[in-house]
């Protein structure tokens, strides 16, 4: 047996949670991109190898047998769960729409990542999940998606952990699978109605069946798909032939279809109902989540689909809980703001934007009554000392004074601020080279001869002083661009000259999977750089990229996803390229790390191209917008901010693109 999960009654509405197993270490032997089960990236999500699925262009290798995924995946999530503890009392009425739980406690591996707090989640809030990388975000919501804390039984609760399974089913048969539970509504409708037939369960049971009427059904799943960037051909494709990233999508089209108004299928993710006898087999699970949990859904998404999502989410109604690294997407859905710090809690209202006002504020004022206490207690010790043996009446003073500072004591004083720690990522000088020091001329590519053409006839040119945002839809080619500008890929017809002295770094998505897990950072780092004799010297490089202490000589594979990032930049950093092409850099990375990655690019000397979702980092970094769309590149003409209104528009059909310039930059 591999494990039983125990739950452990402490008293009214008190558990603690634990998992029993053999001491049969728990592995992974398949060839998949994993979160790490250090304290931070601990969700669990599984995409095949680069080179089995693939996206929009290349052959296709058959992927891993689905049953195989599915089993390792549960062994990887009892391994997980092994080494976490959970307690917690609820506090709020048993029957009521909003959870509060007090006396929180979250262990993993030992290490204490939240001590005595309290949870509160209210319906109709949306609350964005904050927090530096490896502090527990993702640990608390797979600990309240599998109800390891004590959430009423009449919530259902839906986390979304990783992307549908390959299989040979289509995105619109996938996200039409809800459709076909229609039969286990309508027994639930009979039954409810015998009961109680004027429960507003009942009601919301009624107004889905008529939502699933079959004529509807498609039409409703197809403008879903096509919202997150599905081509009407792409929707009959099958569901091997995807990524992992576009899967993840299709997980999305059924919470929307099924999350927002019905029916959720929970493989790609974790949905516990209200009621036990409504789990059928295969996870087929019922009526719209009470609370939905979503960690990071904006990874895999480009930005046409992350202004689609946004839209969506933020008429979600019910309890929302999302971690998010993007300060525009947690501006644009939150209505609250939760601060995972110093292992507690701490609640803001607002979006992001009046988080970071309201929490600057309260700490200014915490700063001056903890300077004016200390004021206090120095002056009445000094006045102690001085005059506690002179005169009786100085004596008498004296005393009150003392106890005036027994019961400030006493009472609890003010603690001083602890910032969050800052980290300032570093490029290292790369000199000068002359222009031009990258030209394109009359580049057309495709991946095969009979296949569709990606580019055609592109001529530009870059130089040290470029700093590009690369955008446009998913499968539009901007990757494939810079593969095509590092020599990954060469082109169909024309010519890329590049200068005999440049070197590039390129960061892309996959980086993590060349790590050595087994390896510590400081390990890996020097067998990568064995020029390097000094362990010392090289802990100040890996310290740069916030990888301090433990987490320097701890095995990669118990980083959180953001570390391994950070251990991914650092080998990039001292390569010592001239040219940075950073593709989606801020996956997994927290909101403080890519405010350091952008101070980083701004100060770096040579020139950038960026592929990103997260429109801020854009705005900080990005001196041009160009748009890779219809087998060309074209320069925006403005800045990242009215491109997303520009997609905003596109969502109501209410505005026609602007004219835009065919690339265009001369070198």
């Amino acid at each position: 047996m591999m494990g039983v999960v125990v739950q452990q009654h402490l008293g009214t509405h008190r558990w603690r949670t634990a998992v029993c197993h053999s001491r049969r270490p728990l592995s992974l032997s398949l060839s998949c991109e994993r979160k790490g089960l250090g304290t931070g990236g601990e969700g669990a999500q599984f995409s095949p190898p680069p080179r089995g699925a693939l996206g929009s262009h290349g052959a296709v290798i058959p992927p891993p047998d689905v049953d195989t995924i599915s089993k390792a995946i549960e062994d990887f999530e009892l391994k997980k769960a092994a080494a976490r503890a959970v307690t917690g009392v609820l506090a709020s009425h048993p029957n009521s729409t909003d959870v509060h739980i007090i006396n929180l406690s979250l262990t993993f591996h030992g290490q204490e990542l939240l001590s005595d707090t309290r949870l509160e989640l209210n319906s109709g809030r949306r609350y964005g999940l904050i927090g530096l990388n490896g502090t527990g975000k993702s640990m608390l919501l797979s600990a309240i998606g599998k109800r390891e804390v004590p959430i009423p039984e009449h919530i259902d609760i839906y986390h979304l952990t990783r992307e549908m399974p390959p299989s040979e089913k289509t995105p619109l048969q996938c996200v039409m699978e809800v459709d076909t539970e229609r039969a286990m509504l309508e027994r639930e409708a009979e039954r409810l109605a015998h009961e109680d037939a004027e429960c507003e369960k009942l009601m919301e049971l009624y107004e889905r069946l008529e939502e699933l009427d079959a004529d509807k059904a498609e039409m409703r799943a197809s403008r879903i798909l096509h919202g997150l960037g599905f081509t009407p051909l792409m929707q009959r494709k099958k569901l091997k032939d995807f990524s992992g990233g576009w899967r993840m999508r299709v997980a999305l089209a059924r919470w929307v279809l099924g999350g927002r108004g019905g029916l959720l299928c929970g493989w790609a993710g974790s949905l516990t109902p209200a009621s036990p006898s409504l789990s059928p087999p295969r996870r087929a699970l019922f009526i719209r989540p009470f609370m939905l949990l979503l960690d990071e859904p904006t990874n895999h998404l480009d930005l046409d689909a992350c202004v689609w999502l946004e839209e969506e989410l933020k008429t979600f109604k019910r309890i929302l809980v999302l971690i998010s690294h993007s300060q525009d997407f947690l501006n644009g859905v939150c209505t609250n703001i939760i601060h995972m710090h110093n292992r507690k809690l701490k609640y803001y209202t607002g979006n992001y934007d009046q988080y970071v006002k309201t929490r600057l504020e309260l700490e200014e004022n915490q700063m001056k009554r903890f300077h004016w206490e200390q004021d206090q207690i120095a002056h009445m010790k000094n006045y102690i000392a001085r005059f506690g043996h002179g005169s009786a009446k100085l004596a008498r003073q004296a005393q009150s004074k003392e106890k005036t500072l027994q019961k400030m004591m006493a009472s609890g004083l003010t603690e001083r601020v602890i910032n969050d720690k800052t980290l300032s990522f570093y490029f290292p000088s790369c000199g000068k080279i002359p222009p031009p020091v990258i030209m394109v001329q009359n580049v057309s590519f495709r991946y095969s001869q009979d296949g569709p053409w990606i580019y055609n006839n592109l001529e530009f040119g870059i130089d040290l002083d470029t700093r590009v945002a690369l955008v446009g839809p998913n499968g539009a080619g901007k990757s494939t661009l810079l593969k095509l500008l590092t020599g990954e890929l060469l082109p169909s017809d024309g010519m890329i000259r590049k200068h005999s002295h440049v070197k590039i770094g390129r960061y892309h998505q996959h980086l993590q999977e060349q790590l050595d897990l087994d390896l510590s950072p400081l390990e890996y780092m020097m067998k990568c750089y064995p020029e390097i004799k000094e362990k010392e010297e090289m802990r100040k490089i890996i310290g740069r990229y916030g990888l301090t202490g433990k987490q320097q000589v701890s095995p990669i594979r118990n980083l959180s996803d953001g570390q391994k990032c950070r251990v991914c930049f650092a080998w990039l950093a001292w390569q010592n390229p001239h040219m940075l092409f950073l593709d989606e850099p801020t996956n997994h990375l927290d909101i403080e790390t890519i405010d350091a990655l952008a101070d980083a690019i701004n100060d770096f000397e040579g020139g950038m191209m960026l592929v990103s979702h997260d429109f801020r980092l854009i705005q900080q970094v990005a001196q041009e917008i160009w748009v890779c769309e219809k087998r060309t590149i074209a320069k925006w003409p403005g800045d990242i901010l009215s491109y997303k209104e520009h997609l905003k528009s596109k969502l109501v059909g209410e505005e026609p693109p602007p004219q835009m310039a065919k690339k265009t930059h001369s070198a």
